[in-house]
């Protein structure tokens, strides 16, 4: 019975712990939007061409 309760607590305390850090990321981010990931201007968002490596060999088959 021990070993239940201990097991349920823990679980209890982990998903507290995820719920903080996952609060604390998003009040992080509202403080800094400087730091959020910049969208590139001309990417058609649409297709999502443009943003991997593969960019310039998308754009040149878009035009053939």
């Amino acid at each position: 019975m021990i070993n239940y309760l201990l097991a349920v607590v823990i679980i209890f305390l982990l998903l507290c712990v995820w719920v903080a850090v996952q609060h604390a990321a998003r009040r992080f981010a509202q403080r800094h939007p400087e730091l959020e990931p910049q969208q590139q201007s001309g990417v058609d968002s649409q297709s999502g061409c443009g943003l991997c490596s593969l960019a310039q060999m998308c754009n040149s088959n878009k035009g053939a």
